[in-house]
């Protein structure tokens, strides 16, 4: 499992909750350089960025090395400034198969959605 956002966020806490599904308190670096051109002034974390955390997440709670497949119903609620709301809570609800794994992840600061979505990675041979 590699991780390609170096120094982006930090993993604080996580936890399996009793359904079965994760949740994962992180804490986003708000002077990392993404947040100097993603906008001068006004930063915004990437949508990308936020589904590459998904991705990552889903790695460390799997242990599998895993590869985007598909995404479905990706809805950006809101915008995520670094400085304003750095900590995110993400709950994702993991259904592996032998070939595959789905992930329904939400992802929130306080009472606010900033991401909803459904996405389906490939698993990898380590």
């Amino acid at each position: 499992m590699q991780t390609i956002l170096t120094d982006f966020y930090s993993l604080e806490s996580s936890e399996k909750t009793e359904s079965g599904s994760f949740t994962a308190h992180i804490l986003l670096n708000k002077d990392h350089d993404i947040f100097k051109g993603h906008f001068p002034g006004n930063p915004v974390t990437p949508g990308v960025c936020m589904m590459q955390i998904v991705k990552e997440l889903s790695e460390k709670f799997t242990g599998q090395n895993l590869f985007l497949k598909s995404a479905s119903n990706v809805k950006f609620m809101a915008i995520i400034n670094p400085f304003e709301t750095p900590e995110l809570n993400l709950q994702l609800y993991i259904n592996e198969s032998e070939e595959e794994v789905k992930v329904k992840n939400t992802t929130s600061f306080g009472e606010t959605i900033a991401l909803k979505m459904s996405v389906t990675y490939k698993k990898l041979n380590k």
